[in-house]
C-alpha cells in the first residue's frame, strides 16, 4: 500500500540521543551524534495498527519528528543544510525491547519491525525548524512535550553530518531523536504524536497471536532492559528504577556525564544544568579554590580555564557547557560561512537555560568573540554565563549585565577580524582546558573550573565539607591558635571540630 503522503523513502535514518531531556533520562550526553538505519518497510501511517509480538511485553513508543529529504544532498556545508528538506511531520519510533539483546546497536528486529515507524499526517513545509513543537499522548493523557530549542544537535548539522559520507536522496527521512518520557505501551492503547501544525499521529497497539516459533533469536528480557524501556515512568511490581546504559547502544562513550548535570532544567528536577538542589546550593557557595582541591584529589589537574577575568566579580557561575568553536580567518571561507547567521548566532539562539557559553578562541587576542547584543540575546534565554579564551568586544557594557562573564582582553574589533565561527556542540579547548558539551562549570572572582558532570554531586558535597572544616581552621586562628595539629588538623583538633558540629 501506497502512504498517503506519498512517501516512499530508500532509507530511513535514526539518531540514537538527540534531546537534553533523554541524555539526562539516559544518564549520558553524547558530543556527536550517532544513528541506527530502519528499514523502508518498517513504514507506516495514522490509523494503522502496532503490533507488538507473541511473548513480548515491553513494546514503547518515542514520539519523534521526521524530517523529510526533499533534494539530493552530498557532502552539504551546515549552512545550507535545510536547503535539502522538504518538510517536517510527525513520526513514532516504535520499539520491542525483548528483542534488543539480539541486535545491539543497529536495532533491527527490536526496531525494523513492520508497521514500526508511523508517519504523519501532514507534512510542514515552511516552518522554523527551531521552535517546533512535539508532544505525545497515551491514551489522551500527555507522555512527552518538547520544543526543538531542546536538541543537543540541530536539523542542519545531522544533514551536513551524515551527507558527508553517504548521500541522502529525496524521500529519506531522518527521525531526529525522542525527548524524555518514553515507556511501555500495551495492546488497546493509543499512541498519539503531535507535531504542532501538523495535526496528529494516532496508533493503536495490537497483539499479536501468531506464534514466532521456536527457529531464531527469541525474546529476552532483564531487569536492567525493563528499566531502560520504562525510563522514567516506574517499572511495575518494583521500586522506582534508576535507567541505565541503553540497552540499544551498549555503554556510553566516556564523556564524563551522568544524570541530572549536563540537561536543562526542562529535563528534569533540579535548577541549572538540571543539577539536585544540595548540589547547586554547594556549588554556588564554595570556592573555585575549594573545587580544584577536590578535582586534583579525583585526579583531575587539568580543570581550571586559565588566562581568564571576570568582567562581573561580583557574580557566581553555575551551569552546564554549550560549546563554539573558532577557527584561525581565512576570507574565503569567512566570505563563505562567516557572515549572516553563522555558527556564532545559531549557538546563542539554540541556549537552554542554565547553559554556560563556552568559546574556543585559542587564545588569540587580536579580536572580539562576542559583544554586548548576543550577549544579552543568550541572557535572555536563560544562559548562566560566557566563558571566552579570546576578547570580549563592548566590554564596557556587560558591567551592567547579570550574565557571568570571563574573557582574556577586551578588544574593539569583530571576530571577522581573526576568527571564522565554524561549529558548536563539540569538544573545544578553552583556557588549556578540554571542554566537552554538558560538563559542568563554576565560576566565581577567581576564575572558572570544569567539572566533569558525573563528579559534580561528590566533588559538591566534599568542597561544602572541606569549606566548613577550613572555617573551623580560621576561627580557631583568629583566635590565637597554632597552626601546628590545626591546619591540617590532628586527631585531637578533629575531635573537637566534630563535636561542635554534633552540637549544631
Amino acid at each position: 500500500m501506497e502512504h498517503p503522503l506519498g512517501l516512499a523513502p530508500g532509507k530511513i535514518i535514526a539518531v540514537h540521543l538527540n534531546y537534553r531531556s533523554r541524555a539526562a533520562e539516559r544518564g549520558r550526553t553524547p558530543a556527536v551524534p550517532s544513528y541506527f538505519l530502519k528499514p523502508a518497510s518498517s513504514l507506516s501511517w495514522s490509523g494503522r495498527p502496532v503490533v507488538r509480538p507473541a511473548g513480548c511485553e515491553l513494546l514503547a513508543f518515542e514520539g519523534e519528528i521526521a524530517i523529510i529529504i526533499g533534494a539530493r544532498a552530498h557532502r552539504v556545508p551546515r549552512h545550507r543544510a535545510l536547503g535539502h528538506v522538504a518538510g517536517y511531520t510527525a513520526a513514532n519510533d516504535f520499539g520491542v525491547y525483548d528483542f534488543k539483546h539480539a541486535d545491539l546497536g543497529s536495532n533491527l528486529r527490536a526496531k525494523g519491525q513492520d508497521g514500526y515507524t508511523p508517519v504523519g499526517p501532514a507534512i510542514l513545509e515552511t516552518a522554523d525548524p527551531s521552535g517546533l513543537w512535539l508532544r505525545t499522548y497515551v491514551n489522551g493523557e500527555l507522555a512527552q512535550e518538547a520544543c526543538t530549542d531542546e536538541l543537543l544537535f540541530g536539523f542542519d548539522l545531522l544533514i551536513a553530518d551524515l551527507s558527508r559520507l553517504m548521500t541522502l536522496e529525496p524521500g529519506d527521512i531522518i527521525l531526529a531523536g525522542t525527548p524524555a518520557g518514553s515507556t511501555v505501551v500495551r495492546p488497546g492503547d493509543v499512541v498519539e504524536v503531535e507535531l504542532e501544525g501538523a495535526g496528529r499521529l494516532r496508533n493503536q497497539v495490537v497483539a499479536d497471536s501468531r506464534d514466532l516459533g521456536d527457529f531464531g533469536v527469541q525474546p529476552r528480557v532483564t531487569d536492567e532492559v525493563r528499566a531502560a524501556a520504562y525510563g522514567s515512568a516506574p517499572v511495575p511490581g518494583s521500586a522506582p528504577a534508576v535507567a541505565g546504559p541503553d540497552p540499544a547502544t551498549g555503554p556510553a562513550p566516556a564523556t564524563d556525564s551522568a544524570p541530572g548535570p549536563g540537561s536543562s532544567p526542562a529535563d528534569g528536577e533540579g535548577g541549572p544544568a538540571g543539577l539536585d538542589e544540595p548540589t547547586l546550593a554547594a556549588l554556588r557557595s564554595v570556592s573555585t579554590a575549594t573545587l580544584s582541591s577536590q578535582l586534583r584529589k579525583r585526579g583531575i589537574d587539568h580543570h581550571f580555564i586559565e588566562g581568564v577575568r571576570p568582567a562581573r566579580p561580583d557574580l557566581r557561575m553555575v551551569g552546564v557547557a554549550r560549546t563554539l568553536r573558532y577557527l584561525p580567518l581565512r576570507e574565503d571561507v569567512f566570505e563563505e560561512i562567516g557572515g549572516g547567521m553563522n555558527a556564532q548566532k545559531r549557538t546563542v539562539e539554540e541556549i537552554r537555560p542554565g547553559e554556560v557559553l563556552v568559546i574556543e578562541a585559542r587564545g588569540e587576542r587580536g579580536a572580539g568573540t562576542l559583544g554586548d547584543i548576543l550577549a544579552l540575546r543568550a541572557l535572555r534565554r536563560g544562559a548562566a554565563g560566557v566563558v571566552t579564551d579570546g576578547g570580549l568586544r563592548d566590554s564596557p557594557s556587560f558591567a551592567g549585565l547579570e550574565l557571568p562573564a570571563y574573557f582574556a582582553v577586551a578588544h574593539a574589533a569583530v571576530l571577522g577580524r581573526r576568527h571564522v565561527p565554524m561549529d558548536s556542540q563539540i569538544p573545544v579547548a578553552c583556557g588549556g582546558v578540554l571542554v566537552m558539551p554538558g560538563d559542568v562549570l563554576v565560576g566565581d572572582a577567581e576564575g572558572v573550573v570544569v567539572i566533569p558532570p558525573r563528579l559534580a554531586a561528590e566533588v559538591a558535597r566534599d568542597a561544602a565539607r572541606q569549606e566548613a572544616e577550613e572555617r573551623f581552621i580560621y576561627e580557631r586562628v583568629d583566635e590565637g591558635a597554632s597552626v601546628d595539629g590545626l591546619y591540617p588538623m590532628n586527631r585531637g583538633w578533629r575531635e573537637a571540630y566534630e563535636e561542635r558540629e554534633r552540637a549544631r
